[in-house]
């Protein structure tokens, strides 16, 4: 049971994961968003662009038409002919072209934000492997594709089937209209078409962002094992840690201890506490505290000081304020004057 539970993707992805993913393209970015941001911007522009579009195209044609009218028929006369018709229709369907771009990159921008990485495009023989590719068409993600696009044409095709059989009756009269109201017919018929499509692929859109998220942070759950490998990985094995911490702490105390032999006093709470204190007149402005301890660390400091008689002073007030300070911390000012009075003490007993 436990190395069933061991092996089962429960826990939220962490940062570093987050990254790893991230480094290798694989984020929850959703292609229905960009089709439905793309067709809606696209006719939005198309509203203001058409006039200019048509008056353009219509010259365009006319012109042809007169070129070859008057040209004579030769290769180089129809090359050229060509080669100006194809610049004059990317004249006119660069905006398009721009605009598609444009709205691509921050589309993609809004889903993804800033990624720049190449992994994507690296080879992989997995990819290559015909078995995987055969179970990648069959596979649970195919499927929702697949469920996705038949979904898609169906709602698209059926909008578009009932506003066209609404317009049926509109479209019977066109019979004994001109060419002119004909076009603008169609195209207002048109326009009415695209317009609900591109309602329901917003629709659409947000419904397959939120799915892809999910679908994301699903295939981004690790296994508690992954998460436990991750952390000695980022942050080194905690055994090894707390040893390394143990002998630093260990390796701090022998240094300390080495200076007790130089302290001038050691004040003591009886309990728990010695404090080791020092003052060189000539190479101090002021008494430094150069070792503490509690419990057995405490008696330790106190048997160092009877083995080089060093004076004890027991005083609970002053040993629990220097034991506050850090080990090397010159003594403050408030605490001078209770210091000296003990170094001052200690030191007429040396002389006497």
């Amino acid at each position: 049971m436990s190395e069933d539970s061991g092996s089962e993707r429960t826990e939220d992805a962490t940062a570093k994961r987050r990254q790893d993913f991230r480094e290798k393209g694989q984020v929850a970015q959703s292609k229905e968003v960009a089709t439905a941001a793309l067709m809606t911007v696209s006719l939005l522009f198309w509203v203001f662009y058409a006039e200019h579009f048509w008056g353009d195209l219509q010259l365009m044609v006319d012109g042809s038409l007169r070129q070859l009218a008057e040209m004579p028929i030769t290769l180089l006369s129809t090359l050229q002919l060509g080669n100006e018709t194809i610049f004059l229709l990317l004249r006119l369907l660069w905006p398009v072209f721009l605009l598609t771009m444009i709205v691509g990159f921050f589309v993609s921008f809004a889903q993804v934000g800033p990624l720049f990485t190449t992994k994507p495009f690296m080879p992989e023989l997995s990819k290559f492997n015909p078995i995987k590719g055969v179970g990648r068409m069959f596979s649970k993600r195919s499927a929702v594709e697949l469920v996705k696009s038949l979904a898609k044409v169906g709602l698209v095709g059926s909008v578009a089937y009932n506003t066209l059989s609404n317009e049926f009756d509109g479209a019977l009269s066109l019979l004994s209209t001109d060419l002119s109201q004909t076009v603008v017919y169609l195209g207002n018929t048109a326009y009415l078409v695209i317009s609900k499509t591109c309602g329901i692929l917003i629709v659409l859109g947000f419904i397959d962002y939120l799915f892809t998220r999910y679908e994301m942070e699903q295939k981004m759950k690790m296994t508690k094992q992954e998460v436990k490998e991750e952390f000695k990985e980022t942050e080194g094995d905690p055994q090894l840690k707390a040893r390394v911490r143990s002998m630093q702490q260990q390796m701090a105390r022998n240094r300390m201890m080495s200076e007790v032999p130089k302290a001038d006093v050691i004040i003591t709470n009886p309990t728990h506490l010695s404090i080791a204190v020092s003052y060189v007149r000539d190479e101090m402005d002021a008494p430094k505290m150069i070792a503490k301890g509690a419990d057995h660390l405490a008696f330790k400091i106190r048997e160092i000081a009877r083995e080089n008689k060093i004076p004890v002073i027991e005083n609970k007030p002053v040993a629990r304020a220097l034991y506050k300070l850090d080990i090397g911390e010159a003594i403050p000012e408030e605490m001078f004057k209770a210091v000296a009075e003990i170094l001052a003490y200690v030191y007429s007993v040396k002389k006497s």
